[in-house]
């Protein structure tokens, strides 16, 4: 799942100054609020854009059968499957695997959708291609989750696969600057057809030892105020910390971009755009 837009990438610092990410991966550690909603949250982010299109090409790339991890409502996963190989997406959220199963049937594409959990999941085979995307890794807030991911993605690889997964790229600066006061994303804004225009706004403060924004998220109209709030937690993961952990989990940081163009990554780079062995 994700949440923001897919557009582009200036886009990145619009909400938490993160591209925050859409994986259900526990009560505890996800927004089932915002979750539970999921036809608004497809109308608030539509999908498309780069993110789909960079793993489109790298599942095209690999050939053969695809996972995705936190899969959402399916704005990454449809596209591949519609090119003919076999995926499966897993997600925590049984309300954003209704609406990605309905909408891969709208339009006659077959994906096995499956709910679980990406910290502690056996599927029983292996996969040519794995990823995460749109910071749904995230949602994982210690150490120890993000480790038993990567190993049970491991497990799951075939022989000459690879996995790949976008987290942002912490801006200290921005983090530190998280007050918790309430403010309008004008980016997120919407129309429902229902309820007519909806307005969003985030307030978020930085939890710097567990490395954590904690933000609230309201959504409104001027007949319904905040008809939606709920809570939405998203981890950092900082640049040197990132091998590490991958390495823990049995993985190796085969490449890392800065941003959707494949260009090389830097310390201002919005994006950790990875790919691993």
């Amino acid at each position: 799942m994700s949440l923001t837009r897919a557009p582009s990438p200036p886009k990145l610092t619009a909400t938490f100054g993160v591209w925050v990410g859409v994986a259900s991966v526990g009560r505890c550690l996800m927004s089932e609020g915002l979750y539970s909603h999921a036809r608004l949250y497809d109308l608030m982010f539509p999908g498309g854009g780069p993110g789909a299109d960079f793993y489109r090409v790298e599942a095209d790339r690999q050939g053969g059968s695809v996972l995705e991890l936190g899969c959402g409502t399916g704005h990454k996963l449809i596209p591949i499957a519609s090119d003919g190989r076999p995926c499966v997406g897993l997600d925590f959220s049984p309300d954003m695997l209704a609406e990605a199963r309905r909408k891969a049937d709208e339009r006659g594409v077959a994906v096995e959708w499956i709910q679980g959990d990406m910290r502690a999941f056996d599927l029983g085979r292996t996969f040519d291609f794995v990823f995460i995307a749109a910071n749904s890794l995230l949602h994982l807030h210690a150490a120890e989750d993000l480790v038993s991911c990567f190993r049970a993605v491991r497990r799951h690889l075939a022989p000459g696969a690879r996995f790949a997964f976008d987290v942002f790229n912490p801006d200290v600066h921005f983090l530190a600057g998280a007050d918790g006061v309430r403010r309008t994303r004008e980016s997120l804004s919407f129309t429902d057809p229902d309820r007519g225009n909806v307005s969003v706004d985030v307030s978020d403060t930085y939890d710097a030892p567990a490395q954590v924004t904690r933000g609230t998220w309201y959504l409104s109209t001027d007949a319904e105020p905040d008809f939606v709030v709920a809570p939405l937690h998203i981890r950092s993961i900082f640049p040197q910390e990132l091998p590490l952990l991958l390495a823990l989990g049995g993985l190796r940081l085969a490449e890392r971009f800065g941003d959707w163009t494949r260009r090389p990554f830097g310390g201002d780079s919005p994006l950790q755009l990875c790919v691993c062995e």
